[in-house]
């Protein structure tokens, strides 16, 4: 059973940074692009950041290049969000989610390319 566990979230002020984890199990972890999404409240859940975990290849939107960085620990099956320079509008509930189809890279950050997901972890920001 495939399970993705959401931890890291908490609140800061604006410049300040966090750092989200994801823990996966139930699947072979390293076959499977992975990715953070967000979703703040009245919005769209959008793709943040995404990871090849065979070769680590990464891709970012722009609203968060240069500030945030995806990371993993293969050996740990854990995937992370390092957030750096957190500005009020990257408040939002944050979701790890597994790519759908074993092999591939990631080819687009929309939330139909994704199978599985977390629960989420709440990440606020004040200015």
């Amino acid at each position: 059973q495939v399970q993705l566990v959401e931890s890291g979230g908490g609140s800061v002020q604006a410049g300040g940074s966090l750092r989200l984890s994801c823990k996966a199990s139930g699947f072979d972890y390293d076959t499977y692009s992975m990715a953070w999404f967000r979703q703040s409240p009245g919005k769209e859940r959008e793709g943040v950041a995404g990871i090849y975990t065979g070769n680590g290849k990464t891709e970012y939107i722009r609203a968060v290049l240069d500030r945030f960085q995806i990371s993993q620990d293969t050996a740990k099956k854990t995937m992370y969000l390092q957030m750096n320079n957190l500005k009020p509008e990257d408040a939002a509930m944050y979701y790890c989610a597994r790519y759908t189809q074993r092999f591939r890279y990631i080819a687009a950050l929309s939330e139909e390319n994704f199978s599985h997901w977390g629960q989420g972890t709440q990440v606020t920001v004040s200015s």
